[in-house]
């Protein structure tokens, strides 16, 4: 068995790394990255948004009492579409928008999806002293690398239009949303965030949106993560359109658990776990298909099945009404089970 090794930061020496001259334009160096991090916050600012929100809740008692909430948020088009984090404007009564020139605007909800952690929201525009909206450039989240700048702004605590930088630190992360599902491609960063800054944008130092920050993970320093422009741009597309994303679903309970290995190994299989079902819904599909409880499900469409995260990334709403091949273990025998996914109502 290994273990891990943790050396206390109080007695590690960082070696001494000996150059034959130092760099006789470090000032200059400095001087550029600062002046790359103001030029993009200039750029970006005027899109940023502080977002308060009201959700109606309920004391232990069972009083109801308004519960005050916010975030950030960024405009992305000049007719005052605001993309920002799902959770920040969920089930929200009443959304107040604040721009960097000083006007308050209400707003509402065009559609939000808890499994990517975003959401589109409109601006009310007035009709007389309406302000000018600047649209964010948005950016290409599949061309970063790791270790080049990254800035964040956002609304941490309320202090409106902190400015953050850092670097790329790690990209293709997964980071589970608050509905439970994966959130695929997420980008890791040490710009410091905090509550507050959820929703406000990542941008580049040409001030191009590359992600939108949604969260950290409490306890830690430097570990922050933003989801990727391209998956935001996808989801606001289709809330856009359906004010929803579309998703199937197959109505079972379920976990991952592993497989026997004679019977990885007699039957070939390319995952030595799968999804063990603990329920299967009354009248749906898995009902209709013959799916019972204990059934270990291996595939769909023959493509493997290592757990309930692999289901999920499958349900697309590609699958929604189109009879597919479900792959099964009952006890140790192997069977396709035909079935038709239906669409979810949920996230």
């Amino acid at each position: 068995m290994s273990s891990n090794i943790i050396v206390p930061l109080s007695n590690y020496t960082e070696p001494v790394l000996q150059s034959a001259a130092a760099p006789a334009n470090d000032p200059a160096l400095l001087d550029a990255y600062s002046q790359a991090v103001v030029s993009a916050a200039e750029k970006i600012s005027a899109s940023v948004v502080k977002i308060e929100v009201t959700q109606s809740g309920k004391t232990r008692s069972g009083e109801s009492r308004d519960r005050q909430g916010g975030g950030s948020g960024f405009v992305f088009t000049p007719d005052g579409l605001v993309l920002t984090n799902s959770h920040v404007v969920h089930d929200a009564n009443r959304i107040q928008v604040s721009l960097a020139d000083g006007h308050r605007l209400s707003a509402h909800t065009i559609g939000d999806d808890p499994a990517t952690d975003l959401a589109v929201i409109r601006v009310g525009m007035p009709d007389n002293d309406a302000p000018s909206l600047v649209a964010a450039p948005l950016g290409d989240s599949q061309s970063l690398r790791v270790g080049q700048i990254a800035i964040a702004i956002g609304n941490p605590y309320g202090f409106q239009y902190t400015v953050t930088a850092g670097v790329v630190s790690a990209l293709g992360r997964s980071l589970r949303s608050y509905s439970g599902r994966l959130i695929e491609d997420v980008i890791q960063t040490d710009a410091s965030l905090n509550p507050g800054n959820s929703g406000g944008p990542l941008v580049t130092t040409d001030g191009r949106v590359i992600g939108v920050n949604t969260a950290t993970i409490m306890g830690a320093q430097g570990l922050c993560f933003a989801i990727g422009i391209n998956t935001a741009k996808f989801v606001a597309g289709r809330l856009l359109r359906d004010g929803r994303i579309k998703r199937s679903y197959i109505g079972v309970e379920a976990q991952t658990a592993p497989l026997h290995r004679r019977v990885v190994r007699f039957y070939d299989l390319a995952s030595e776990s799968g999804v063990f079902v603990m329920s299967v819904d009354d009248g749906s599909p898995a009902k209709k298909a013959g799916l019972r409880e204990g059934d270990v499900i291996i595939a769909l469409d023959g493509k493997p099945v290592a757990g309930v995260d692999d289901l999920h990334r499958l349900l697309t709403d590609a699958r929604v009404g189109v009879s597919s091949s479900l792959t099964v273990l009952r006890h140790t025998e192997k069977l396709e089970l035909k079935i038709v996914p239906e669409e979810s109502r949920k996230g």
